[in-house]
């Protein structure tokens, strides 16, 4: 079995990988900032690192096997304030900085690094995207979102100049019971609203928290894979579609759908609206073309497992 090096483990996405990866028979080594209160146990250990300083623990980096490189600074915990907006591509581009330079001073055995970018790379739907999906050669959107994720990919990309193999997985909305996307969306439902953003008619594109663990362990343990992946499931759905379907799961017929319009909106969440209110369909033809599954590929099977049926 790997041992396999984690940044961004203490997120939502990594603490089910963690879990995830060391139930598959893996060790894994989370680096955080602070190891004091932090246990070892059931085959996951911390080691200290600090992107602000360029610092991180040597031996980490000796004894891994793969990197799988999650960092990086919330993109909806805030408001999109200037200060917040510099955090966001920071704490991303130094990090991946941190992790190339590494791997170029300290001698290492790192076969692999899969490295998390998202679907905020694409802009808005265009005619072709709408038929067939935005595919991974699609160019990165001129806007806040596409710029964090263009810069985001080539901060690790010199990784490969190290002879490491590097896989970019471009997350979608991750659907998860521990918080993110979901628990916002089930917010007005606990009060019997359907909180329908904008027109509804908006294309999103998302993936099962289970789904992106079993794809990062896939992307490791596939060889013939390198480059750029799009994570996302088989279904894509409106945003109204994936709202009543959640309303349904939860509250049965006890709901009442209600349109939150546009200006309403950016007054609530300023320069963010633009990302929930924008359609992108995208494409995932390459990563089944490389023999992946996806235990939850529509909306109905992945909140049946999250949500159950009211």
């Amino acid at each position: 079995m790997a041992t396999i090096l984690l940044t961004g483990g203490t997120g939502m996405i990594g603490r089910a990988l963690q879990q995830f990866l060391t139930g598959t028979g893996h060790s894994v080594i989370v680096l955080v900032r602070d190891t004091a209160k932090r246990p070892q146990a059931n085959n996951i250990t911390y080691a200290k690192w600090n992107v602000e300083k360029g610092e991180i623990d040597k031996e980490a980096i000796a004894s891994a096997d793969y990197i799988i490189h999650l960092a990086g600074a919330n993109v909806a915990e805030k408001r999109w304030t200037e200060k917040r907006k510099q955090e966001i591509v920071e704490s991303r581009v130094k990090s991946g900085h941190l992790l190339v330079r590494s791997l170029g001073e300290i001698p290492n055995k790192i076969k692999a690094v899969v490295s998390a970018s998202a679907i905020g790379w694409y802009g808005p739907d265009n005619t072709v995207s709408k038929q067939n999906g935005f595919a991974e050669d699609a160019p990165p959107n001129n806007d806040f979102l596409g710029n964090t994720c263009r810069l985001w990919e080539d901060s690790i990309k010199p990784v490969e100049a190290f002879g490491k193999r590097l896989i970019i997985t471009r997350l979608g909305i991750v659907l998860s019971k521990e918080g993110g996307a979901l628990a916002e969306f089930k917010k007005p439902l606990k009060t019997g609203i359907a909180a329908i953003l904008g027109n509804g008619k908006q294309v999103i594109s998302w993936i099962h928290i289970d789904d992106v663990c079993r794809l990062f362990l896939f992307a490791i343990e596939q060889e013939s894979m390198h480059g750029i992946y799009n994570a996302v499931a088989n279904e894509t759905v409106s945003n109204k579609t994936f709202t009543l379907a959640l309303a349904r799961k939860m509250r049965g017929k006890n709901f009442i759908p209600v349109y939150a319009p546009a200006f309403a909106l950016k007054l609530i969440m300023g320069e963010m609206r633009i990302e929930v209110l924008k359609s992108a369909t995208v494409s995932n033809k390459k990563i089944h073309d490389a023999g992946f599954s996806f235990l939850y590929p529509s909306v109905e099977a992945a909140l049946g497992n999250l949500i159950g049926n009211k």
